[in-house]
């Protein structure tokens, strides 16, 4: 988990959704949160920290015993208030009551060519009212610009291909569909990001000025259109009715 304080992704992550939970609500209030795939628990064991009671559900058996054993090294406190649950992301309907949480994090678990509807569906029933979903996906729609800037045309043509608007199972990822989606079942879009504009996937985070200086970058650049289209991934904050 050490690894993942130098991921670029999780730090710009990290503070997209702590600007969404001020937002949205009360300081010092402690939330019930789901983190939905929750890999190596970076995002869930910082909430956890900050004094949230936080859930993770993760379907790799390796994985969750992983962030369990980082668990054992925290302070008591912080292990009262966090569990890990053995499960599939699309399984939340077979392990928490309706409107169970506050805020639900789904964070990686949905990739080019998934259908997200079921998925969606589930995690909007385990949302209170009010409550804020946090989903993280690829950018579909810009396959092409990585390898393209590269140099890697054969790449890039692929990426073009793959980026077909008019392809149902590319388009289901796409900003406008995803926000039909979430309107759909009565939660909202309120704010979206773009992540890595710059940078991709996998890039560490440096040490000290230069590695705020680009996160400051990453960041103004997730909020500015029309950069923010074209980043590696799209951060969606949308809020339940």
């Amino acid at each position: 988990m050490d690894n993942a304080v130098r991921a670029v992704r999780q730090a710009l992550v990290a503070r997209q959704v702590e600007e969404q939970i001020t937002a949205r609500f009360p300081v010092g209030r402690r939330l019930k949160v789901l983190d939905v795939a929750l890999r190596d628990g970076y995002q869930a064991l910082r909430l956890a920290r900050a004094g949230h009671e936080v859930t993770g559900l993760e379907s790799d058996p390796d994985l969750a015993a992983a962030v369990r054993r980082v668990l054992a090294d925290e302070p008591e406190g912080i292990r009262e208030r966090t569990r890990v649950v053995s499960g599939d992301s699309r399984s939340t309907g077979a392990h928490f009551l309706p409107g169970s949480f506050d805020v639900v994090l789904c964070h990686g678990a949905l990739a080019p060519g998934d259908e997200p509807g079921p998925l969606l569906a589930g995690l909007g029933r385990v949302l209170a009212s009010g409550g804020l979903l946090s989903l993280l996906v690829p950018n579909t729609g810009a396959q092409a610009l990585r390898p393209g800037l590269a140099g890697d045309w054969d790449a890039a043509l692929a990426g073009l291909a793959a980026s077909d608007p008019t392809d149902p199972a590319e388009r289901a990822l796409r900003l406008d569909a995803l926000t039909a989606a979430l309107t759909g079942m009565s939660t909202p879009l309120r704010r979206w990001y773009g992540v890595q504009v710059f940078t991709s996937e996998g890039a560490t985070l440096p040490e000290g000025e230069e590695g705020e200086r680009l996160l400051a970058v990453e960041e103004r650049a997730g909020r500015t259109d029309p950069y923010r289209a074209v980043a590696d991934a799209l951060h969606l904050c949308a809020v339940r009715d």
